[in-house]
């Protein structure tokens, strides 16, 4: 019997998620692993060609091998472009007064205490 060792596969939606624990081949590549896992079959969603994968939140391809220990991420795609959901934030809280419209950063509350004659050393 060929040497084997156990990687995790991770697959998760916001109602439901899976962390299948896998025994394979110490050559195995992600995609041997994943498919022979089953969670393609839980999951009929999930679209190799398509989902981008990793190891330990880190990118990787299909074809690398692995690790005793590894535990391979599915991602999903992206609902929305982060960079805009960020700028969206950011110009509501401008609107909202959380922000200074100018720089962007929180608004001035107080004066600095030497600037308004507060000295609590006298």
């Amino acid at each position: 019997m060929a040497d084997v060792i156990l990687i995790e596969v991770a697959f998760a939606l916001p109602q439901r998620q899976s962390l299948l624990s896998v025994s394979v081949p110490v050559d195995a590549t992600v995609r041997s692993a994943i498919e022979s896992s089953g969670i393609l079959r839980m999951y009929p969603e999930i679209d190799l060609t398509q989902h981008k994968v990793g190891i330990w939140s880190r990118t990787v391809r299909l074809e690398d091998t692995l690790n005793a220990g590894d535990r391979i991420e599915i991602y999903r795609p992206l609902i929305a472009d982060p960079k805009d959901m960020r700028k969206k934030r950011a110009d509501k809280a401008k609107e909202e007064g959380r922000a200074d419209k100018t720089t962007g950063g929180r608004p001035q509350q107080h004066k600095n205490h030497e600037q308004d004659g507060a000295d609590s050393t006298h």
